[in-house]
């Protein structure tokens, strides 16, 4: 029997690297999805799902399938510090130095909920409010960058509020009638506490989806900056910590701001536009009806001169 330094270990298989008489069919994409990673985007840790993948050419170096553990183990500088689109660019080339001459396009893109700390409306308590975040990198000829977030808000109807304040003024006509000449603040003021208020118009949770490519220059993925925008464009974003002087405020701010869809696609269309850094933005809203069965959404774009979206 051979000693065991004198065995020789076989060649392992290497199957991918075999022919295949499909193999001249190109592939828009090959890659994997729901990669586990550990990120940081603006100083807060994102527990990240993944994607990550390149095309597959048709030509003199055609293979039949990608090495995905090549891929696989350059998304580990990911998680080395804040994930900046340097960062970015940098493991999308890697990908495509990976498999060079078969190639000629990689992508990458990121999910994951984005921790950011809340201040209450009066109260001055704190609180965490979890942000869904997206990132979408593309790089072929130029590496291209978007950035999406979701933002929850409350919607007060604009026609419902009205239909409650003309319920109230009949209700006050009705209980007051004949009475115009002895009518007191007191009274006024009794009635406005305990009827006052006969008909309260209909609010749902509503959502803001934010899309926004980013500018060549960009050093960061501003997530914090879109959601601040758009929070601020919509005026009623949900809260985290409520005593009752916040819920009151809570109340106020939704009476000052009534909209339809289509108002708050507005508002938020108009405050992108002051924001640097983007080349242009998509986005969507959807009121959660609590009124209808179905939901009400609206949607708008829009892109900067000189830039293909």
């Amino acid at each position: 029997m051979p000693e065991p330094s004198s065995l020789r270990l076989p060649v392992l298989a290497d199957i991918q690297s075999a022919q295949s008489e499909y193999q001249h069919i190109a592939l828009n994409w090959v890659g994997m999805e729901q990669i586990d990673l550990p990120l940081e985007f603006e100083g807060r840790p994102v527990m990240a799902k993944v994607n990550a993948g390149i095309n597959l050419l048709n030509n003199q170096h055609a293979a039949k399938g990608i090495h995905m553990s090549r891929l696989y183990m350059q998304l580990d500088d990911l998680t080395q510090g804040e994930v900046t689109p340097g960062a970015v660019q940098g493991v999308l080339k890697a990908f495509l130095r990976s498999h060079e001459g078969q190639s000629s396009e990689a992508s990458l893109s990121i999910k994951g909920e984005l921790l950011l700390s809340r201040k209450s409306l009066i109260s001055n308590y704190y609180g965490w409010k979890a942000y869904p975040i997206e990132l979408t990198a593309t790089l072929n000829e130029a590496c291209v960058f978007h950035i999406k977030v979701g933002i929850p808000y409350a919607s007060t109807c604009p026609n419902s509020a009205a239909l409650s304040r003309q319920s109230a003024q009949v209700a006050f006509q009705r209980d007051f009638e004949g009475q115009e000449d002895n009518l007191t603040m007191e009274a006024v003021n009794e009635w406005l506490g305990t009827k006052g208020m006969p008909a309260t118009p209909h609010s749902q949770r509503s959502w803001a989806w934010l899309e926004a490519e980013l500018n060549m220059q960009a050093t960061q993925f501003p997530f914090r900056q879109l959601i601040d925008a758009g929070e601020n464009a919509l005026g009623t974003a949900v809260q985290t910590v409520v005593k009752r002087g916040d819920e009151q405020a809570f109340a106020q701010a939704c009476g000052s701001h009534l909209m339809f869809c289509e108002d708050a696609a507005r508002r938020l269309h108009q405050r992108l536009l002051k924001e640097s850094g983007f080349a242009g933005f998509s986005i969507r809203v959807e009121h959660q009806e609590s009124l209808h069965a179905h939901n009400a959404v609206a949607r708008v774009r829009f892109q900067r001169v000189g830039h293909v979206a």
